[in-house]
């Protein structure tokens, strides 16, 4: 009997981004090394399952209707690799890539086809096919990235027979920063004044802090991110006393300067 290893490209993406980073990305910003990346999961897929051999590697993401991009063209032309595409809608979004992956964790595992699954996804939506891939006697370990505030489904985990962790360091093995975002460049727009309230807003915000709320956003390095709680707050505030929502790079100038005045507050 076999393994398989089931990859949502978009989970990978996102989470690997931030876990490289520090901050969400949009795809184009980072680059997949596509023969380190495959060799990643086979290693990960051996280790957790005592070095059964691999039937292959499904890989599940999201495709515009022009066609292949040209991951896709070097994934599709690798060997141990059956790839999977789904839909983008017109916000961006992934469509039907999960029903996709529960279709093949399913069929496979009825037709006696895997011992074993390794998943490497944090949606709760794949949950059910993790279920019925056990009731057929299928074990499933669900792999997923080290990142701040958790970014995989509780139940999905729970569901799971095992649960590894992928960090910052496994991540960087294959997976790059291909720019860092100019933020000054995007809100070069921005008038004066509009700066000058955002940043009173922000000053506001900090002064409402917790000792030890400031002493966390002190601890931040330049690219981690804001503990998602606090992030929350510090956008929503901002929003309210701006009277609008706060476009990205007005949220990213937000967020710097949350941490620079966190830090001359503590001096």
């Amino acid at each position: 009997m076999r393994t398989a290893v089931f990859v949502d490209a978009g989970y990978l993406y996102f989470a690997g981004a931030i876990a490289v980073s520090g901050q969400k990305l949009r795809r184009k910003d980072v680059k997949l090394d596509v023969p380190n990346t495959l060799a990643k999961l086979k290693e990960t897929a051996s280790v957790l399952t005592d070095r059964r051999p691999l039937l292959r590697i499904y890989w599940y993401d999201g495709a515009l209707a022009r066609g292949l991009s040209s991951e896709h063209e070097e994934l599709a032309d690798s060997t141990d690799i059956k790839l999977r595409l789904g839909a983008i809608s017109q916000a961006g979004r992934q469509k039907g890539v999960d029903s996709l992956i529960v279709a093949d964790l399913i069929d496979l595992a009825r037709n006696h086809a895997i011992a074993d699954a390794v998943l490497l996804s944090g949606d709760e939506d794949t949950r059910i096919g993790v279920q019925i891939a056990q009731s057929f006697g299928v074990r499933v370990h669900l792999v997923g990235i080290r990142v701040p505030d958790g970014n995989q489904s509780l139940s999905l985990k729970r569901e799971s027979d095992t649960t590894t962790e992928w960090g910052s360091d496994e991540i960087s093995g294959f997976m790059t920063r291909t720019r860092t975002p100019d933020v000054d460049a995007d809100i070069r727009g921005t008038g004066d004044e509009d700066l000058a309230e955002l940043a009173e807003c922000v000053a506001e915000f900090v002064s409402s802090c917790s000792a030890k709320e400031i002493a966390d956003i002190t601890a931040l390095g330049s690219n981690e991110p804001v503990p998602f709680l606090l992030d929350r707050q510090l956008l929503r505030t901002c929003s309210a006393k701006l009277g609008r929502q706060l476009d990205e790079p007005e949220k990213h100038r937000a967020r710097r300067v949350l941490k620079e005045r966190a830090r001359s507050t503590r001096r």
